[in-house]
């Protein structure tokens, strides 16, 4: 049987997030909100909770992964970033999109795409998972929550209750979560490229709406 938290989704209750990263840390699948819609997520490198995670969606191994980033300072220890990228990253996040990125030596085997050596990170600018990777220190291994079958993202917290309450440790409820998933953007060649069109606007980096 899952936690279940109440943090607000403007002012994330100290105590409250201290308890959710304590859980985090011991290996913990956590369901949170993020300025897209809710994810699911665990400690980056705690293999258990990953392979938890991708049973739960049903992911083969050529599944990009994304980690979680408090900010632009973190991610680059995660991902290489040349002058060009840090400014159009610079100018998007926080913010709900998700770029693909070639990966440094820091990301654990298992996240990375098995051919590519790619990486999906993300700065969001939703303050309960900012409270989060804050307390945390270390980026969370996320991915949208869009179980087997569905279309798309879950988005209400009871309902995310009924469902995963006996799959995860822990439910955060902070609202009712968007319809979408992220944007995604492809960075690894000459020209950003939009692989997946979600809550964030595709016409900065070439792609349409």
């Amino acid at each position: 049987m899952s936690q279940f938290f109440q943090i607000h989704p403007q002012n994330p209750q100290t105590r409250l997030i201290k308890q959710a990263v304590d859980i985090i840390r011991r290996g913990g699948v956590v369901v949170y909100p993020t300025d897209s819609s809710y994810a699911i997520g665990c400690r980056i490198g705690e293999k258990s909770a990953v392979e938890r995670v991708r049973r739960l969606r049903q992911l083969d191994d050529r599944h990009n992964f994304t980690l979680l980033c408090r900010d632009l300072s973190q991610l680059g220890l995660f991902a290489k970033v040349d002058t060009g990228q840090f400014r159009l990253l610079k100018t998007y996040t926080p913010g709900p999109y998700t770029f693909i990125l070639n990966a440094t030596r820091e990301v654990p085997r298992l996240l990375l795409h098995p051919k590519r050596r790619t990486i999906g990170l993300r700065v969001p600018g939703h303050p309960i998972a900012l409270a989060l990777l804050e307390e945390l220190g270390k980026p969370l291994m996320s991915v949208t929550l869009v179980l087997p079958g569905d279309a798309e993202p879950l988005n209400d917290p009871e309902l995310i209750r009924e469902r995963l309450e006996h799959h995860v440790d822990l439910i955060i409820d902070g609202g009712a979560g968007g319809h979408s998933a992220s944007t995604v953007v492809d960075m690894t060649e000459d020209e950003p490229q939009v692989v997946r069109v979600g809550c964030g606007d595709p016409a900065p980096f070439g792609g349409a709406a």
